[in-house]
């Protein structure tokens, strides 16, 4: 390739890249509709997904990724047979044909396969191959060829396109041409995201400029103000100094005089002036931002492309059956908000599949269809995206909530009483809390709401669950269409300035001082005839010398009545100055999660201010509301013995070396007989195993200490190569309290599940 093909290449290959995963996303989620269509829907969907595969297979030609070719070939020729009816679309060869596409991904997206990826390459080509020779055999003739080159199988056993090519009527160097005439204009490009994030900065930091200009004409309204009040006071005056002669002081009030009428007119020619920059300037930057928030929307299908797929591998995974529905595809959202949506969309479903959908046989005993239902809606409305996570499974029990939060300490037993059934489902938010017999390496930690939480809060935005035992349930994520700017509401505590979001913002009021109340130790105040609790915003921030005196003076005291998660609470404040638009700069990764801030912004001053994360104010309100009982507080450290049982000497000394790393007291054993021995012997906090060992194995092991009074209540946590969904259903049978499989075993998973059950 000469110097001038591989500098057209280079440009060509990210723009491959794109049309790539557009392709294939089509391919995926095209597979995955047939699995469920009715028969003459499949061959729509056949002729689509066959129409992409041969489209790819050109681009990936112009970019000389043989190996993608080969797979769209081998792909086309599977879809073929599939519109000819002389193949049918089995579960197994769906499974095949989506395996190709995430090679052909990676390939894409790697240009061109590592070593590992030639041998998985040659194996899927291989067993594509198998398929059509097994299943379908091309007829001879000119039907044969009827769907073009590189569609049926020629004569002498090769492809239309493989001929052309081996006679040398198309060299791969000459399939692009910098002569060609170039191609009509369209309305649309495509543009590095980097670039783009970029000026869209750029264009937010122009708000400065916005704001400053009003500070500017603030300011030249105050002076004009202070002006007229000289002037009315100069004028007023008939002389200036008795002691000075007539003819000085004459001269003094005429050149006053003066200096008030040519002064005037300046300033307030400078004002109209600072009056129109102000609206030609905040026009224009409304205008710029607003359009460059534009290009950065991207439609919510954007995000959903993935999630038949998941649903589809994790319920196959599960062996359980459930169908995807999504509503609301068409909504435009600020791309960063969909890239930190991803993983807690995942979370939800992943919940949905693993603690909601039942499995068929158990459905069909409930009287429900043995499909389950997980539906995806999306809605917006004053600026807000609202996302309904939604299943027909065996939903949760509160009361199971409520008692894994206090197992976990998580909550006190105190705060744990207070709560109604709707505040006890909110718990599943909390860090630990799950109701899972047992962790596994995709579930039960507790971590995943917990994270869904965390990341919606990042994005000023409330999560909220509701649910119905033997019925479903629904987990509603509300979060803002675009992340730049907001109204925010400057508040004073103390000496120190914060920002509260307007959003959040029920409304702010003084109220008298003898109007708090005192319930079961916590202050309230009567808004509405509903009792409010009421927090010190001081005390709750930590600021110096805030957290015990009254904040403001006199007998009365301004409060802000927030609202965040369905929950509402009032802080007490000491002045609201005003409400502006803010544009909100992110902490940065050194900073990345701070307690009850979530972000900061700039006045026009350059004072940088905090914004508080009303969500976070909460929590932390209640917490100080209930403190930690005396038992978690001053209960002493204690060292933890672990006993290990596994017959590889190897694998024996590993697991020993990371938990002694770790602080913990081991002891070991060799297989089932010699673990019961050792448990007999001494007293363990907990038991990891291996599975397959001679004389008792690990599921036997577990079953003997489930059935054993005295052993009963330890922990298991069973470590294997064993990774099918049957050996999974067996540890919890017999009572694992974790499965952790070998081929995904990290240290730091094995040591979290560790803290988590002893």
């Amino acid at each position: 390739m000469n110097r001038r093909d591989k500098e057209l290449l280079e440009k060509l290959l990210p723009m491959f890249k794109i049309e790539a995963h557009e392709h294939l996303t089509k391919i995926s989620s095209g597979l995955i509709e047939i699995e469920k269509a009715e028969p003459e829907k499949q061959a729509e969907i056949v002729e689509t997904i066959y129409r992409e595969s041969h489209s790819l297979k050109g681009a990936a030609r112009a970019v000389n990724l043989s190996e993608i070719v080969a797979i769209c070939q081998s792909m086309e020729n599977v879809f073929s047979a599939f519109k000819r009816k002389e193949m049918t679309p089995s579960s197994e060869l769906l499974d095949l044909l989506l395996g190709a596409v995430d090679c052909a991904l990676r390939l894409a997206v790697h240009e061109g396969p590592s070593g590992a990826e030639s041998f998985e390459l040659k194996n899927l080509l291989q067993a594509l191959e198998h398929a059509t020779r097994k299943q379908y055999v091309a007829p001879p003739g000119p039907e044969a060829d009827a769907g073009g080159p590189g569609f049926a199988d020629k004569a002498d056993g090769k492809s239309g396109f493989e001929s052309i090519e081996q006679a040398g009527e198309l060299e791969p160097a000459k399939r692009i041409t910098l002569s060609a005439p170039l191609p009509r204009i369209t309305e649309t490009i495509r543009i590095s995201t980097v670039k783009l994030d970029s000026l869209l900065l750029r264009a937010e930091e122009m708000l400065s400029i916005k704001l400053a200009a009003g500070q500017r004409l603030e300011e030249l309204k105050e002076l004009k103000t202070r002006f007229d009040h000289w002037k009315k006071e100069i004028l007023g005056r008939k002389s200036f100094d008795a002691a000075l002669p007539s003819r000085d002081r004459d001269a003094m009030v005429n050149s006053a005089v003066s200096l008030i009428l040519s002064f005037e007119p300046a300033m307030a020619g400078l004002i109209k002036e600072a009056e129109y920059d102000k609206r030609s300037f905040g026009a224009m930057v409304d205008t710029l931002l607003e359009d460059m928030k534009q290009t950065l929307m991207l439609p919510f299908s954007s995000l959903l492309e993935m999630f038949p797929m998941l649903v589809r591998e994790l319920t196959k995974e599960a062996g359980k059956e459930a169908d995807l529905g999504c509503e609301g595809s068409d909504i435009e959202v600020d791309r960063r908000v969909l890239e930190e949506l991803k993983d807690p969309l995942i979370h939800l479903v992943r919940n949905c599949i693993d603690h909601g959908i039942e499995k068929p046989a158990d459905r069909i005993a409930k009287g429900k269809p043995p499909r389950g239902k997980i539906r995806i809606a999306a809605s917006s409305s004053d600026g807000k995206i609202a996302i309904a996570v939604s299943d027909d499974g065996a939903g949760i029990s509160a009361y199971e909530i409520k008692e894994a939060a206090l197992g976990k300490e998580a909550v006190s037993h105190e705060e744990g009483d207070s709560r109604d059934e709707e505040d006890a489902l909110s718990l599943i938010f909390r860090s630990g809390v799950t109701t899972s017999s047992i962790i596994t390496d995709i579930s039960g930690r507790g971590l995943g709401l917990a994270i869904v939480r965390e990341r919606v809060e990042k994005l000023n935005g409330t999560v909220r669950v509701a649910s119905q035992p033997g019925i479903g349930t629904t987990l509603e994520i509300a979060v803002p269409l675009t992340i730049a700017t907001f109204r925010g509401v400057l508040v004073r505590v103390g000496g120190d300035l914060f920002f509260l979001p307007s959003a959040n913002i029920e409304r702010v009021a003084r109220v008298k001082r003898e109007e708090i109340r005192t319930v079961e130790n916590r202050e309230t105040l009567s808004i509405e005839g509903q009792a409010i609790s009421l927090a010190r915003l001081g005390a709750v921030l930590e600021l110096r010398a805030m957290g015990s005196r009254p904040q403001g003076e006199g007998p009365f005291i301004q409060v802000a009545l927030l609202s965040a998660a369905g929950k509402r609470m009032a802080f007490l404040i000491d002045e609201v100055l005003h409400e502006q638009e803010i544009l909100v700069k992110p902490l940065g990764p050194q900073l990345s999660r701070v307690r009850n801030i979530a972000g900061a912004t700039l006045l026009a001053n350059g004072k940088v201010v905090p914004i508080l994360n009303v969500a976070d104010l909460m929590i932390s309100a209640e917490k100080m509301a209930f403190p930690p009982t005396e038992a978690v507080v001053d209960r002493p450290p204690q060292r933890i013995s672990v006993l290990v049982v596994e017959d590889s000497i190897t694998a024996r000394a590993l697991l020993r070396t990371i938990l002694e790393a770790a602080g913990y007291e081991v002891a070991t054993a060799v297989d089932g007989i010699d673990a019961i021995t050792s448990l007999k012997t001494r007293p363990f906090d907990l038991v990891i195993s291996d599975v397959d060992m001679p004389r008792m194995n690990g599921f036997d092991l577990t079953a003997r200490i489930r059935a054993d009074k005295e052993l009963s209540n330890i922990p298991v946590v069973l470590v294997t190569a064993l990774d099918s969904r049957e050996d999974k259903e067996r540890g919890v049978d017999v009572g694992a309290n974790a499965y952790i499989v070998k081929s995904s075993f990290e240290q730091s998973n094995l040591l979290e599940v560790i803290r988590r059950l002893v």
